[in-house]
């Protein structure tokens, strides 16, 4: 099949370009410069001239502090790009799969979310994701959402890169305890996206490794897997503030990719190792 992959230059966009190249599907990635989202003439004539039949929706405004103070350009990229992408994929007849995020939830909930909670952003980035999610469904009838959370992987910048760069630097490192998710390894993401894509298993899904920790037990996890003797300090959020509040418990429930006979994503520990392999660390 012909895919067109925004962000196709991004973390997860790229693992999603070399899944796509392993299932023999012939990708088509773009970055900002090939393709500008927020412009609907760009995208209806691009779309229009490559004619895929699925479109990947990857590219974001990730930066979830400087959403903040930017929630316009923010909303921009994550809403209105969403919608003229689904507007033109309409048009040329083509699925869309667009990737979505924990941060459309509060964290209040003391139980995994199932896809059909109800939604309660915190901040600019989860209420401009979730608008792009609400356009996609405005304007079509059947599509994938794949919300998924604290992801790391060999391309961009992360958690992990950050942790194992702190720890060849200091011995001991500060790290929140007071918040609970699942991270995803962006080989795994995109291996259930690919997956996805090629069924017609519309709806809503949660995508993370399986298994759920604290930052602070990630971070310990990453030393101890790395093989680096680094003390891990638990902090609270009350102690490390940031701009935009982060929601307390991230945990996605993956009840639907079980439903539907997909395969679930592995453990998040296995995960990490396969990445520390992957990059040599």
């Amino acid at each position: 099949m012909r895919v067109v992959v925004t962000g196709a230059a991004g973390q997860l966009g790229q693992d999603v370009v070399l899944e796509l190249a392993r299932r023999n599907h012939e990708a088509i990635g773009t970055d900002r410069q090939k393709l500008d989202i927020t412009n609907e003439a760009d995208v209806f004539s691009f779309i229009s001239e490559v004619k895929p039949d699925i479109i990947i929706h990857c590219a974001a405004y990730t930066n979830v502090d400087a959403a903040e103070e930017n929630e316009e350009i923010a909303y921009q990229i994550n809403a209105s790009g969403a919608a003229y992408l689904a507007r033109a994929s309409q048009r040329v007849g083509a699925k869309m799969l667009y990737v979505s995020t924990d941060y459309v939830f509060d964290g209040t909930a003391t139980e995994p979310y199932e896809v059909d909670e109800q939604t309660k952003p915190l901040g600019a980035y989860g209420r401009t994701k979730l608008a792009g999610e609400e356009l996609l469904q405005k304007h079509l009838k059947e599509y994938f959402i794949v919300r998924t959370a604290w992801v790391f992987g060999a391309h961009g910048n992360n958690f992990v890169k950050t942790m194992l760069r702190l720890g060849e630097e200091r011995d001991e490192v500060g790290v929140v305890h007071d918040q609970v998710g699942s991270p995803t390894y962006t080989v795994d993401l995109a291996r259930f996206m690919v997956e996805l894509m090629e069924t017609d298993k519309y709806g809503i899904y949660h995508a993370t490794n399986t298994g759920v920790c604290s930052w602070y037990e990630f971070a310990v996890e990453i030393f101890k897997q790395a093989g680096l003797n680094v003390t891990v300090k638990p902090l609270t959020s009350d102690q490390f503030p940031r701009p935009a509040k982060r929601p307390q418990y991230s945990v996605l429930s993956k009840k639907k990719i079980v439903e539907n006979g997909l395969t679930p994503l592995r453990n998040w520990k296995e995960a990490l190792s396969a990445y520390l392999n992957e990059t040599n660390k």
